[in-house]
C-alpha cells in the first residue's frame, strides 16, 4: 500500500444563490431537486468530483431556462457586497484560527485558500458563511432582503466545493488560481489584509 496523502490545505469554491442549479447539466453536489418546476430540466447531477466542472461544455440555454424557474432572483455581489463578504471571512477566521493564504469573490463564486485545520471542511465551510451573511446583513446589503425582508434566505447555494490540497506544487496552483481568477471576468486582483502569504 502506498503512502496516506498528507493533506496541506484546502480550496474552497462558494456559488452565489442561483449560479449553480441541484440539475446543472455539468454535474452538481445535490441528490434532489427541492423545486419541482425544475424537474422539466433534468433530475439532480450529484458529482463527486473534486475540482471545479465551471468551464464545462453544457447546454447553456437550458441552464438559462432553468433559472427562471427559481423562488428568488440569481444572486450578483456587487463590490460592496464582496467586501463585507470578506470582512466576514476575516472574522470567521479570526474565531476559528483559520490560516487563509487567497481569497477572490467575484459577483458568482468565491475562491478561498487555506492552511489545513483539524476542522472538518463541512464545518469551516458553513462557518464562512454565515459569517459573511451575518456580515451582508448588518451592513444593510443582503442581496436577497429586498425579497424577504424578515428573514431572507442564504445568497449561497447549498453546499461547497472543496478540493483538498496534498503538495506544495498544488498549494501554488490553487493560490496563483485564485489570485488570479478576477482577471478572467475583466477585473482587477484583490487585496485582502487578512491574507496570510505561503512561504514556500
Amino acid at each position: 500500500m502506498g503512502d496516506v496523502p498528507v493533506i496541506r490545505g484546502f480550496h474552497f469554491i462558494f456559488t452565489a444563490y442561483g449560479f449553480w442549479l441541484p440539475n446543472d447539466p455539468r454535474g452538481s453536489w445535490s441528490t434532489t431537486i427541492r423545486k419541482w418546476e425544475l424537474l422539466r430540466y433534468g433530475e439532480a447531477t450529484k458529482t463527486d468530483a473534486r475540482h471545479s466542472l465551471a468551464e464545462q461544455v453544457h447546454d447553456y440555454h437550458k441552464r438559462i431556462a432553468a433559472k427562471r424557474l427559481l423562488k428568488y432572483p440569481p444572486v450578483h455581489f456587487t463590490g460592496a457586497q464582496a467586501r463585507a463578504i470578506a470582512l466576514g471571512f476575516k472574522r470567521a477566521a479570526e474565531e476559528g484560527e483559520y490560516v487563509v493564504h487567497a481569497l477572490a469573490v467575484l459577483p458568482e463564486h468565491t475562491h478561498l485558500v487555506m492552511a489545513r485545520h483539524e476542522r472538518h471542511v463541512d464545518q469551516i465551510a458553513s462557518h464562512l458563511k454565515a459569517k459573511a451573511t451575518r456580515q451582508l446583513s448588518a451592513a444593510g446589503l443582503h442581496p436577497l432582503a429586498p425579497h424577504k425582508p424578515d428573514d431572507p434566505p442564504s445568497p449561497w447555494a447549498r453546499g461547497k466545493w472543496c478540493v483538498f490540497i496534498n503538495d506544495e506544487s498544488q498549494v501554488r496552483a490553487a493560490i496563483e488560481y485564485t489570485e488570479k481568477n478576477p482577471e478572467k471576468e475583466g477585473k482587477p486582483r484583490q487585496y485582502w489584509t487578512f491574507i496570510t502569504p505561503r512561504d514556500i
